[in-house]
């Protein structure tokens, strides 16, 4: 069986997913099915490490958290369209050291900061464990390497590593 479905949660989720987005019809369920199986088994192919979480806790304190800033980033990004290019703030790109190394929290990160409007995970060099990251209104950069040193980063710790 799990030759045929190897991630079957992940199959289940794409095929929810897909009816979510297209709707209910025989039509799409055997589309969206054909799909999500080779989608698990393409990911099979590629040997993901497990991700093991270490504190549930931690989990559900982080969901809290990027809930909170995504609805705040949502309504500053929103004053900065309305106000349009007479605004203060300015577009920029910033470096932030990070203390991550698990690849699965690296990536929980950058889920975070692509999701959050108004920034987007750019590059990540792990020779250097640097972040390349562009902010719709950088203000004080500081900030933002705050913001993320101290709110994201030890949850992500605490749960990966």
């Amino acid at each position: 069986m799990t030759r045929w479905l190897p991630y079957p949660g992940l199959t289940a989720a794409l095929l929810v997913m897909w009816l979510l987005l297209n709707g209910v019809s025989t039509g799409h369920l055997l589309l969206g099915s054909i799909l999500a199986i080779g989608a698990a088994r393409t990911m099979a192919a590629l040997q993901p490490t497990k991700p093991r979480v270490r504190r549930w806790d931690s989990v559900f304190r982080l969901v809290a958290i990027v809930s909170v800033d995504v609805v705040r980033s949502n309504i500053a990004v929103s004053r900065i369209i309305i106000e349009g290019p007479d605004r203060p703030g300015q577009p920029g790109f910033l470096v932030v050291p990070l203390a991550l190394r698990d690849r699965t929290a690296l990536a929980a990160l950058a889920c975070i900061l692509t999701a959050t409007p108004g920034t987007a995970w750019l590059e990540y060099r792990s020779r250097r464990d640097t972040l390349l990251l562009h902010v719709l209104d950088i203000g004080e950069e500081q900030d933002w390497i705050d913001l993320i040193k101290r709110r994201y980063e030890p949850l992500l710790l605490e749960i990966f590593e």
